[in-house]
């Protein structure tokens, strides 16, 4: 790939994006250093504009950031939520927190996931203040942090909203490819062990080996995963589907394993209840205990739980997404996606929401990420648009 020449200016909105790009906030999780620095630079330039801004501490260190346009009725408020962490590097190919620009193109970690939506949420807030605009209602534009691990940031904006306004819409920016999304999946994740007798690999049969006996657990929630695809799938989500996707066991090769484990990501359908899933897995455990009653195979509780969303599509959130779109000459019409983010929680807090950013989410997490320039441009537009609409 030869790079071509960057651009001698870039538009307010890429050149906000390429700093953002360009501060490290990875996940603690993931062993980064958190959103502390790009939470600040988002608080200044908030600051730089006039707008009112404010800093809510969600754990040490880690604030969400919340700006807010004052609308003419200040009993109601709208919502735009965006994440500023970032996943780990471990595998790029490419520099992640040095923005390049090829073609039509801008590189970085966080380009499409999520500083793309970010920052065309700060530029749509900035100029309609620079216009001296005033909203039907109150706006807030809410940078939280956490939402690649643990969704702490939303958790605590979803309490600090129920204070003042009573809100009645969010929209959360992910990368759609500016797509008017109403629905979305969410997920279940959890551990399944099975326990076995630790023993020399001389003598294999004083011991009862953990990793052959979650063989049989594996082969049986493969059949199960075969009925589940088989499954009548959700108009705009799709199938539900369950994965496996780590697996651990023994400890040096000339021991038979006493203990192995699996983890699990279940995505559930919008209707599906996270306790209802797990209670079919157990019922599935006991068959593979009746078939083979030598396995002790132990189900752990949920590490995360979070259900899916479909928002009505005469919600007035889908509706006025719908009229912006058409206005900017883009397809109106709702649709869904098979991933979960921060929007399931606005969601079952009685907020109806709609998911709408640029980019695709297959440049999601990759060696290579990417975001494409119109569609960071676009986004600024259609938020823009939405919060005039909004009535």
């Amino acid at each position: 790939m030869n790079q071509e020449a960057k651009p001698t200016s870039l538009s307010p909105v890429i050149e906000t994006l390429s700093k953002l790009i360009s501060i490290n906030s990875m996940n603690p999780a993931f062993g980064g250093p958190g959103e502390r620095e790009i939470a600040t630079w988002i608080r200044e330039y908030f600051e730089q504009a006039g707008i009112e801004v404010w800093e809510s501490e969600v754990t040490a260190n880690r604030p969400n950031i919340t700006a807010r346009l004052p609308g003419r009725d200040c009993k109601r408020r709208i919502i735009f939520e965006a994440h500023t962490d970032v996943v780990s590097t471990n595998g790029m190919t490419i520099e992640p927190f040095e923005p390049r620009i090829e073609g039509n193109l801008l590189y970085g970690r966080g380009s499409v996931d999520n500083k793309g939506g970010v920052a065309a949420m700060m530029e749509a807030l900035r100029t309609l203040k620079e216009e001296n605009f005033t909203p039907a209602c109150d706006v807030w534009l809410c940078a939280t942090v956490d939402e690649e691990y643990a969704h702490t940031g939303v958790d605590h904006l979803v309490i600090e909203q129920k204070e003042g306004p009573a809100t009645v819409a969010s929209v959360v920016a992910e990368p759609t490819e500016v797509r008017n999304i109403r629905a979305n999946k969410g997920l279940v994740r959890w551990t399944i062990v099975t326990h076995g007798k630790a023993a020399h690999s001389a003598k294999p049969h004083l011991g009862v080996n953990a990793i052959t006996a979650m063989a049989k657990v594996i082969l049986a929630m493969e059949k199960d995963g075969e009925a589940l695809a088989a499954s009548a799938p959700h108009p705009l989500v799709g199938p539900a589907t369950c994965s496996i996707g780590l697996i651990n066991g023994g400890v040096q090769v000339n021991f038979v394993p006493e203990r192995c484990e699996i983890q699990i990501d279940r995505r559930m359908i919008p209707g599906e209840k996270a306790d209802e899933v797990l209670a079919h897995y157990e019922s599935l455990m006991d068959t593979v205990r009746a078939e083979y009653p030598d396995i002790d195979v132990e189900m752990l509780p949920p590490r995360l739980t979070d259900e899916a969303m479909e928002t009505p599509a005469d919600a007035e959130v889908v509706t006025t997404a719908s009229r912006a779109l058409e206005k900017l000459g883009l397809d109106p019409e709702p649709a869904g996606v098979p991933y979960g983010c921060d929007c399931t929680k606005l969601s079952r807090a009685g907020i109806p929401s709609i998911i709408f950013g640029p980019g695709s989410i297959d440049r999601a997490h990759g060696a290579i990420e990417y975001v494409e320039i119109d569609q960071v441009e676009t986004a600024t537009e259609f938020y823009r648009e939405f919060i005039k609409s909004y009535k």
